[in-house]
Order: structure tokens, then C-alpha cells, then sequence
């Protein structure tokens, strides 16, 4: 989702110090297609959770949430995953902008703690829902903990 932004033939890019285990470029297109078709089929399976859950009208009365396409389901659960998969989605999009647009790896190191954090909970939120959704993001959380290991190294020798 980024790829506009990244720019790793440019002056500045060029200019770095890399760390010894920055991946070659092509490794980036091919793990995030991978993550992004994981993250995919987690939502699927959330929302397809969330229609399962039968929400007491007890439940229903105290949320009053009704959507106007019926894609998101009426419950609070499925609403919370999905919300924090939205938030954490808009963040990992800022990242690249930040980095290399920016050309601020300082920033861009913020960005990724916040998804360090932002990925767990929408883990959790996941695995309340169904544990497969949850188990398709971990391969996404480990790739946020290396690229935030690799963006602290760049920052840090330069």
C-alpha cells in the first residue's frame, strides 16, 4: 500500500548506512502481497464470525449500532476488531509517506511502536471472534517487530 513512497534507489535512500540484515528489495514484494492476502481472509473470517454471533436484544438495545449496508455485523465485538484492523491499516499506510517521503526514519520508528502496540490488540479483538482470524495475523506482527528492528538500526547509524 505504500509503494508509491518507497523509493529505495533514491540519493537519499542511497546515502544510508544499512544494518547487515536489511532483506534485499525484492523480499518486500513478496512478503507484504502474502501479508496483506492474510489480513484479508482474517477480516472474512471476523465478519463472517461477528454474523454468526447471535447478540441478545438486550445486547442489541444497550449498542443501538445498525449499519446501512448490513456488511459490518450488529455487534460489539465484531465492530472493536474491526475497528483497530482499520486503525492499525491506516497506520502501517503512514508509515511509508513518513519514512521515505519525509525521509525520516525518527518518525518512522514512532509509527511502528504504535503498531506494535495497535497489532496485538487487533490480535486479541481477532481471537475473540475466531482464533484462526487471530493466527493469521501473527506473521504480520512478527514483520512489524523486524521492520521496527531494521528502521531502529538505520536510525540509530544515521
Amino acid at each position: 500500500l505504500g509503494v508509491p513512497f518507497t523509493a529505495t534507489g533514491s540519493a537519499w535512500f542511497a546515502s544510508l548506512t544499512l544494518p547487515a540484515f536489511y532483506p534485499p528489495n525484492w523480499a518486500f514484494g513478496v512478503v507484504w502481497p502474502v501479508l496483506y492476502a492474510l489480513m484479508g481472509v482474517a477480516v472474512v473470517l471476523v465478519v463472517r464470525a461477528g454474523r454468526a454471533r447471535v447478540a441478545s436484544s438486550a445486547e442489541r438495545a444497550r449498542d443501538g449500532f445498525a449499519t446501512a449496508s448490513g456488511f459490518i455485523p450488529d455487534n460489539r465485538p465484531t465492530r472493536v476488531a474491526l475497528g483497530l484492523f482499520g486503525l492499525q491499516l491506516a497506520v502501517n499506510v503512514a508509515w511509508s509517506p513518513v519514512f521515505w517521503g519525509l525521509e525520516r526514519p525518527d518518525l518512522g520508528l514512532v509509527v511502528l511502536a504504535a503498531l506494535l502496540v495497535l497489532v496485538p490488540a487487533t490480535i486479541v479483538a481477532f481471537d475473540r471472534l475466531d482464533r484462526r482470524a487471530a493466527l493469521l495475523l501473527v506473521p504480520y506482527l512478527a514483520w512489524v517487530g523486524f521492520a521496527t528492528a531494521l528502521n531502529y538500526a538505520i536510525w540509530a547509524a544515521n
